[in-house]
């Protein structure tokens, strides 16, 4: 007879997070998850009331919530002005989660643009002392956590402290919030798309493995090069397409071919097949599925698509869902199934589709 689960302390609240670049979406979207009541805290997490993780999942505009979190545990006070904040926080975490198998305990801020760094010191020094209390979580790396177990997070910020336990699967990132800040700032550096790709593989390691070294990309609409640097540079060959130069500082990469051509009519070699085709391609979403549909047929069984979703035309979540669903529908008929979309730190009004083709 297996053992009962450990009991959770109730579920206060939800908080959910929403990029602000769909700032003027924000109440549509919480409209649609069926709350009955919102709190606005740091600068883009709304706790809300009256819902569940099931209706959150379920909504149409599933696709906005970057990163979400049951609220088993908060403490609404002013963290700087409340004497022993850290240690009293400490141990009541320990009261209500002690007893839980967790792999990790992560700490960060309600508003990590914050330029105020008492927060993000605050959340540095309140991991440490929590995980003090817990004897059997260690100081484990982000990356190295297990998808499908639970995780103790927690934000902080003048707002107050708020907690919860859930698995980062469901919770839809590996930190605090989801996503990380990938700098573009390096030497090099090509263009800020190289960021993108680079957290898109991040945030794939929740779903799948990444592809192994070596693996053939299809890149299409390349120009001038920031993703195909960030593949490159991640042991991966790649094809590169489209009728704009790529930098001239990847002339004689190895691992990489450039075809300078035009997406719509490009055809590969007969025969030559591909582990992943990533498509960032400006203009119309359903246009650019197409190109991927029609060049499916050189993508390998269990082939990855990294596909960005442009929404700039869809003035509502309606809109940008029906989108979405039109997208991801026309894929299928040729066997490229969704299994994840998210919103990145680098994506503007757009989101990040992964696929598997699942026949041949």
């Amino acid at each position: 007879m297996s053992a009962p689960l450990p009991a959770f302390p109730p579920v206060s609240g939800w908080l959910i997070r929403v990029s602000e670049v769909f700032g003027e979406l924000v109440e549509e979207v919480i409209q649609r998850t069926g709350a009955t009541a919102s709190t606005p805290l740091g600068s883009e997490y709304h706790l809300l009331k009256g819902t569940d993780f099931q209706a959150i999942r379920a909504s149409d505009a599933a696709q906005f919530i970057r990163w979400n979190l049951p609220v088993h545990h908060s403490w609404p006070c002013n963290p700087q002005k409340t004497e022993g904040f850290i240690e009293k926080a400490a141990q009541a975490m320990f009261r209500k989660f002690g007893h839980l198998p967790l792999q990790a305990i992560l700490v960060g801020q309600l508003d990590p643009s914050s330029p105020n760094k008492y927060y993000k010191t605050l959340a540095s020094n309140l991991r440490g002392r929590t995980l003090q209390l817990f004897p059997n979580v260690g100081k484990i790396e982000v990356e190295e956590q297990d998808p499908a177990a639970l995780t103790l997070f927690c934000l902080v910020g003048p707002e107050g402290l708020f907690c919860g336990v859930q698995s980062l699967r469901d919770s839809n990132g590996f930190h605090p919030g989801g996503t990380r800040y990938i700098s573009q700032n390096a030497p090099g550096t090509i263009s800020r798309a190289g960021a993108k790709i680079a957290e898109a593989l991040h945030y794939l390691r929740l779903h799948r493995p990444l592809p192994m070294t070596g693996s053939h990309w299809l890149e299409l609409g390349a120009s001038p090069g920031g993703m195909t640097s960030e593949l490159l540079k991640r042991g991966y060959r790649v094809t590169a397409v489209d009728r704009a130069p790529l930098d001239a500082r990847l002339d004689k990469t190895s691992g990489l071919t450039f075809l300078r051509a035009d997406v719509a009519t490009f055809q590969p070699p007969q025969g030559e097949n591909y582990d992943a085709f990533l498509s960032d391609l400006n203009g119309s979403a359903l246009e650019s599925i197409g190109y991927i549909i029609r060049l499916s047929s050189h993508l390998r069984k269990g082939g990855l698509v990294v596909f960005t979703l442009k929404t700039s035309d869809a003035s509502s979540v309606e809109a940008a869902s029906e989108l979405h669903q039109a997208v991801t529908t026309r894929a299928k008929a040729v066997g490229l199934s969704l299994f994840a979309t998210t919103h990145l730190t680098y994506n503007r009004q757009e989101f990040t589709l992964f696929l598997e083709k699942t026949k041949v």
